[in-house]
């Protein structure tokens, strides 16, 4: 057993963002890989023939490319890329190219591939503030795109900051994770003729609110040609809600219409073949715990939407936007006791049906789409990677013990498994109390050295790794982190505490109003289990967590000492202190009221509160410009360990958001909890 170098870890490729043209004879993906010499992440579509006979063809080739979508004839595809302007337009001497003349990064246009006659791609919006999505209108010669369209006061307030002036805001949602600071600007639906380039804007077309960083204005085309469906807020204070309604509009600006009340977050806008109805994933604005369900609209009638998702009680969108397969069904992967799957969706009535259990229990999707009669998933597998495959719509009904229908078509992480051993993976479930608290079967995924035997092997090092939302899940799936600890020696756990979802909404829903309680008592529970059964060495136990991971991680070390160190990554520790520093003020005061109302509320979900129960020697890590979870709050903790004499460091990246983006940055946080874990293990000499 040989560790990976953390060098490897530019080794992997991310895939994201598959999709299957119309006849579905090919697919399009996005593949996101690291060069590690110049610290850099690049995007690049690849277009596969489904039936495997070629390897995937690298279609782009510059940095920054996303959203492929083909064409309605399956002949050209269209990418959204950050690059020089067109030669074409540069020739012309076009001053509306899309291209800022200050010498600053190009901004991200439509760009469109012809398949069938090759070369390069060619420019088609030349938006100053750049495209932030797109979609094809059925004769193929318009697309829709959302920009936005600052007015001469907001493009000047623009300049003057981008030259150190002051931020200005009047805005209740001020700033949003990886959108910064938010102003005033507003972003509109805008039709675009593919060859001339001429635009017109929507008037009526528009976003606002407080989600729209997170979901944005999805415009969709009808099969039909007459409507363009997208998502807004028009609430009476946007900002100081959550919901995002479904809207349709004709693409001459006329006959807007809203299709919802404004009591959902909507997201995922699909319409159906006969362009009758639009299916859309929703949950009630403010309620985290209701897992996501699906709904159809009749667009032509004055009905309310139809729920066809909630007799699952399971959280739908797991894998992209719905996929139709027919005027009355539906494809989509929904979370499911701890794994990802694919469930069918009948549009006319809530009856749901699992289906495609041949996927098993140990391999989980993270993307579907489907054209014509294929499925395209891209699906993760700690024996193998993460790669797309391919098979028959038909044969999703397939049965356990049916051969594998899946045709794979990459291997991306081929060479990192030349090399390395792939985990052992188990699932485990523990009966757990949460201190007394309305006890609860809780399952854990367990990530184990490939050549450990538990029957003759002494216990192994173990790393306590949490899973952050709190409403989120772990499934079975390969990560660099795990096969790198893995391969190092440890056991590594995750622990699908209470209120995880995928378990239907009681379970969700028990931590409402009181977190921290029942979460670290499953966590611990379950290192419990692993120690009893003789995976985990008691006395060589450490503890780390991302995000809500690291706000369970600091719960877990103000209730134990028996961890030998921990790494609290990007969490919160103070939520008195953090209501109004992060993007999700909607989101405390649905679940907790506000601060100044309810103190006590506020300071009992805080860990901080009773920091001074804390020994254990602890690694905080941050990012400099994470509005999610803000740096404040780490230094926060930081401070207030290391006040008390407890072994404690800090890291910040700068410039990062609420993840560690860059590879050098994403090789170092991996390197610091490495090093944090061996100083304190209690097999390192200088830990005695």
């Amino acid at each position: 057993m040989v560790a990976p170098s953390l060098a490897d870890y530019a080794e992997q490729t991310i895939l994201s963002d598959v999709t299957v043209s119309p006849s579905g004879d090919r697919i399009a993906y996005v593949a996101t890989e690291f060069d590690l010499e110049g610290d850099e992440r690049h995007s690049s579509v690849f277009v596969a023939p489904t039936d495997g006979a070629s390897e995937p063809h690298r279609l782009t080739r510059t940095s920054e490319v996303s959203s492929p979508k083909w064409s309605p004839d399956g002949n050209r595809l269209a990418v959204l890329d950050t690059r020089e302007a067109d030669t074409e337009l540069a020739i012309r001497n076009n001053d509306s190219d899309g291209q800022p003349d200050d010498g600053d990064e190009p901004s991200a246009q439509v760009w469109i591939y012809d398949l069938d006659l090759g070369g390069d791609a060619r420019q088609v919006t030349t938006r100053e503030e750049g495209v932030s999505e797109y979609d094809w209108a059925p004769d193929g010669n318009r697309i829709v795109v959302a920009a936005e369209d600052p007015t001469a006061d907001e493009r000047a307030y623009r300049n003057e900051l981008e030259d150190g002036g002051p931020i200005e805001t009047r805005r209740l949602q001020h700033k949003y994770d990886g959108s910064g600071w938010l102003d005033t600007v507003t972003t509109y639906l805008f039709v675009v003729d593919v060859e001339t380039r001429e635009e017109t804007r929507l008037d009526d077309a528009y976003g606002s609110g407080a989600s729209e960083p997170a979901t944005g204005l999805s415009p969709v085309w009808s099969p039909e040609g007459d409507r363009i469906a997208f998502l807004s807020n028009r609430t009476d204070r946007p900002d100081n809600s959550s919901a995002m309604d479904v809207y349709t509009i004709r693409p001459d600006g006329t006959e807007v219409n809203r299709h919802t009340d404004a009591e959902r977050r909507c997201s995922g806008l699909r319409w159906s073949p006969d362009g009758s109805r639009i299916a859309f994933y929703g949950r009630i604005s403010g309620d985290m715990y209701e897992p996501t369900g699906v709904y159809v609209t009749d667009v032509y009638a004055d009905d309310d939407p139809r729920s066809i998702a909630a007799s699952l009680d399971r959280p739908t969108g797991r894998g992209g936007p719905l996929c139709w397969t027919g005027n009355d069904t539906i494809l989509t992967a929904v979370g499911d006791e701890g794994l990802t799957r694919l469930v069918r969706l009948d549009a006319t009535d809530d009856a749901p049906e699992r289906v495609f259990e041949r996927q098993g229990q140990y391999r989980t999707v993270s993307t579907v789409d489907a054209a014509g009669d294929t499925l395209a998933l891209i699906i993760s597998d700690p024996q193998s990677g993460t790669d797309v495959y391919v098979m028959d719509v038909a044969d999703v009904d397939a049965k356990v013990d049916a051969p594998d229908p899946l045709t794979r078509l990459t291997q991306t992480d081929a060479s990192l498994f030349e090399r390395y051993d792939p985990p052992q993976c188990e699932r485990i479930t523990v009966r757990s109390d949460g201190d007394g608290i309305a006890d609860a079967e809780i399952e854990s995924i367990v990530y184990l050295p490939a050549e450990f035997d538990p029957a003759t092997d002494d216990p192994l090092p173990t790393i306590v790794s949490i899973h952050g939302g709190p409403v989120s899940y772990d499934a079975p799936e390969h990560k660099f982190s795990y096969l790198h600890w893995t391969n190092r020696g440890y056991a590594v756990i995750r622990t699908n505490y209470r209120g995880s979802s995928s378990y239907g909404k009681a379970f969700s829903e028990s931590i409402s109003g009181e977190w921290g309680v029942r979460e670290p008592a499953d966590v611990e529970n379950g290192v419990e289990e692993l120690i009893d059964r003789g995976w985990a060495d008691p006395e060589r136990l450490f503890v780390t967590g991302f995000s809500y991971g690291g706000v369970t991680t600091g719960f877990v070390l103000t209730r134990s000492d028996r961890f030998r160190a921990g790494a609290a990554e990007h969490g919160i520790y103070d939520r008195y202190a953090y209501f109004g520093t992060g993007d999700s003020h909607n989101r405390m005061e649905a679940d907790f009221g506000l601060p100044w109302e309810d103190e006590e509320t506020y300071r009992s979900i805080s860990s901080i509160t009773d920091v001074g129960d804390i020994d254990t020697p602890l690694l905080i890590t941050a990012g400099g410009e994470d509005w999610r979870c803000p740096p404040t709050q780490s230094e926060q903790l930081y401070v207030s360990v290391k006040k008390q004499g407890v072994p404690a460091k800090l890291v910040v990246y700068p410039d990062e958001n609420h993840a560690v983006s860059l590879p050098k940055r994403a090789i170092h946080r991996l390197e610091a909890i490495d090093d944090w874990f061996d100083e304190f293990d209690l097999e390192n000499d200088s830990s005695q």
